[in-house]
């Protein structure tokens, strides 16, 4: 089984998105020795914003990168992703990144009545949430709705979300959101606000 890790925050170690996709993919491998695992760092190597040249394929190695970041999606059975919320969505780079899967002919295709179809199901997806505020079932947060509808755009349809809220607000409700979103995953609590 292939397991695909895409990390977006720009935080580094004090990252809670980071902090909850490790411990996913922790959960992950223990459950399931033979995991394999592909890592893409999406602050550490962002990929260019899609442009008139990329989507013509004029600059060979940015061609063959996107053809990588795609061939590691369609490989994976599992997709990690630490997702932050910026500005109530997503990093640009973790959009960079979608951009980059939403390929016609590769994860979704357009019928005969010109609807959508999703190539890329068979797959689950998990997204490592992580907000300074309290977004959920809000009208301000265009992160979860976001990646929920490209995702299932792509077929995806087995999409769950771990979430750490409120991360912002004070030391001791970012303790209590990320010691919950680890119990949730059967991890052992933060000894770090």
């Amino acid at each position: 089984m292939n397991l695909l890790h895409v990390d977006s925050s720009i935080l580094g170690q004090d990252s809670a998105s980071r902090r909850l996709s490790a411990a996913i993919v922790a959960s992950r491998k223990a459950a399931e020795p033979g995991l394999r695992v592909t890592y893409r760092d999406l602050a550490a190597s962002p990929l260019p914003h899609l442009s008139g040249g990329s989507l013509a394929k004029a600059d060979p190695a940015e061609a063959a990168a996107a053809d990588g970041v795609m061939q590691e999606f369609l490989d994976a059975d599992v997709v990690v992703v630490g997702a932050p919320m910026y500005n109530f969505a997503i990093p640009s780079t973790l959009k960079a990144w979608i951009d980059r899967l939403a390929v016609a002919g590769k994860t979704f295709r357009y019928n005969e009545q010109g609807m959508a179809e999703g190539l890329a199901g068979g797959k689950q997806v998990v997204i490592a949430s992580s907000r300074g505020g309290f977004h959920q079932h809000s009208g301000a947060d265009f992160q979860e709705p976001y990646l929920r509808y490209m995702f299932g755009f792509m077929g995806i349809t087995d999409i769950a979300f771990v979430r750490a809220e409120g991360l912002a607000v004070s030391a001791e409700q970012r303790k209590q959101s990320l010691d919950s979103a680890l119990a949730s995953l059967g991890c052992p609590l933060s000894d770090a606000a």
